[in-house]
């Protein structure tokens, strides 16, 4: 998938932050988007545990595209998608339709 550079709201480079500190700046960077805007992540290696921590944490509400694929250097355009809930339509988990 392309993502057009005006949806690209912020970049967050990680490789120059120290590890315990990259998941919390990731996350918060995130949070900051609005439904439809996108944060590049940079990062020397591919981030797919970070990925499935979004699964775990925000599922459905983030796409996930790989901008660069290694060897040295990892891009991914992640993506907030509205929340499902938040426009009024019900997931059904509370027996609600």
């Amino acid at each position: 998938m392309t993502i057009p550079a005006a949806s690209i709201a912020a970049t967050v480079d990680v490789r120059d932050i120290p590890p315990r500190e990259r998941h919390p700046r990731i996350f918060s960077t995130f949070r900051g988007l609005a439904a439809g805007q996108a944060m590049e992540l940079v990062n020397d290696h591919d981030p797919r545990p970070l990925y499935h921590q979004f699964q775990a944490e925000m599922p459905g509400r983030f796409a996930w595209d790989y901008l660069e694929a290694g060897p040295d250097t990892w891009r991914v355009a992640i993506t907030r998608v509205a929340d499902p809930q938040a426009q009024g339509s019900c997931c059904g988990c509370c027996g609600g339709a």
